[in-house]
């Protein structure tokens, strides 16, 4: 360890792995440390005696549940768009072929006390009672708009600067009533509250127009929705990107402690861990390394649930079902997800749901995720968190320390692959460029 290096990463969350493989691949000389004896952190996956030991202080696991071994339950369960910036980045580096995805089945939304399945083909769309009939051809011609929108020619703009005008305005211009809106913004673009509508319009559409690409890839490959899910669990996910960084000679040391984080007149020069100190010139962490350099911007309540059977009135092995807040009389929507033994996740007769939404009051959580619990069904087993989510205090350029964000309540990888950018941006001073990764001879 007692080594210089030109970047050291602590913590091997997603975003945190994501870094080090890419610059790893760059030729830059990594060094990664985790506090943890295993990879992932705040997004491992786990298995029956580590979710126990978390969450019920190492309680004996009821025996009714099964195997340890056939469980690899997410601590933060997202889904991944089939063409979201994160899956380039698993083509570009070539750590796709370090995994074996697979189909969600539905996506769906709660509407009027009710679940429907977003609509992922045409003909959904059509018959779909979420969009109303008279909204249905202002619906095509806003989807039409969005596919042949580009920032360079202005003949695609309808006389809408994207960039400009806010969400509000471009409603409006299709003259979409309340019911559209909620669709667009809450089951397309996957907001978790109504602050989009004041902001510039681009940050709606780009998303939206994600999820409408998506949708045609899944329908290519006949798949009921646009997501798709690593099988084992996310876990793999991080676990990839770190085999990438250790092809390309970067050094990991789990289970290591970071007892000081070293500076010289107020710059980072190293990490200390013992009597051992390694020097570089940067480093890159998630914020539980650097308490004093993060500000807390709110609270994130998680549910995992192990069901026996699947979530009433999904008829499927894998679901994502959005509660947009004002069906449910929240500020922010309510995202469940839902996975079974077709994922490999979980035994057969077992299915694992899982809720996230952001905290609105300092009360029991359970009351307020009440109407998903109520949704899921019969619960055999819940494990219940709130996470107190932070983001960096500054850029880190004047102090060479550069830290992560936490994961929020949403349910797929945009906003960690954003961060991953911001990051990238900061540290290198240059923007993120994919590039098809170099031949190498891969030992590993």
């Amino acid at each position: 360890m007692d080594e210089e290096y030109d970047v050291i990463i602590l913590g091997t969350g997603l975003t945190e792995c994501i870094l080090s493989g890419i610059l790893a691949v760059e030729g830059k000389k990594v060094l990664h440390i985790d506090r943890n004896d295993f990879y992932g952190g705040e997004c491992a996956s786990l298995n029956l005696t580590q979710l126990y030991q978390r969450f019920r202080d190492g309680a004996a696991v009821p025996p009714e549940l099964g195997r340890d071994r056939d469980y690899y339950i997410d601590l933060i369960p997202k889904f991944l768009m089939q063409d979201e910036g994160l899956i380039n980045v698993l083509v570009y580096t070539d750590v796709l072929r370090y995994l074996e995805f697979v189909a969600i089945a539905t996506s769906m939304v709660y509407c009027d006390g009710k679940i429907f399945k977003v609509p992922s083909t045409p003909t959904e769309g059509l018959t779909s009672p979420l969009v109303g009939f008279f909204q249905k051809n202002n619906a095509r011609k806003f989807i039409s708009f969005l596919l042949n929108w580009k920032k360079d020619d202005p003949k695609t703009h309808e006389g809408l600067d994207l960039e400009k005008v806010t969400m509000n305005e471009v409603y409006k211009h299709f003259s979409f009533n309340e019911d559209t809106q909620e669709f667009i913004g809450h089951a397309m673009a996957l907001h978790l509250d109504e602050k989009y509508k004041t902001r510039p319009a681009i940050e709606t559409c780009r998303p939206a127009t994600m999820y409408l690409i998506s949708a045609a890839k899944a329908l290519e490959r006949s798949a009921g929705s646009p997501y798709i899910y690593p099988q084992f669990g996310l876990g793999d996910l991080p676990q990839g990107f770190a085999r990438l960084s250790a092809v390309y000679a970067g050094t990991f040391m789990l289970n290591t402690p970071v007892d000081e984080i070293v500076r010289e007149k107020g710059k980072f020069v190293g990490v200390r861990s013992g009597d051992q100190v390694a020097r570089a010139k940067q480093v890159i962490g998630d914020p539980s390394y650097f308490r004093e350099h993060v500000r807390k911007t709110g609270r994130v309540i998680r549910a995992i649930c192990i069901l026996r059977e699947p979530i009433p009135n999904t008829a499927a092995d894998s679901a994502q079902i959005i509660m947009p807040q004002r069906q449910i009389g929240r500020e922010h929507d309510i995202y469940i997800t839902c996975l079974s033994h077709e994922q490999k996740v979980c035994p057969q007769g077992r299915w694992i749901a899982s809720i996230s939404t952001i905290a609105e009051t300092t009360g029991d959580p359970k009351d307020e995720i009440a109407q998903a619990l109520k949704l899921v069904g019969p619960i055999e087993q819940i494990f219940v968190s709130v996470s107190d989510v932070y983001e960096p205090a500054d850029d880190g350029t004047a102090s060479d320390v550069f830290i992560s964000r936490s994961y929020d309540a949403t349910s797929h990888f945009e906003t960690v692959y954003n961060d991953v950018k911001d990051i990238y941006k900061r540290v290198t001073g240059n923007e993120l460029t994919l590039q098809k990764r170099p031949v190498n001879a891969e030992q590993a």
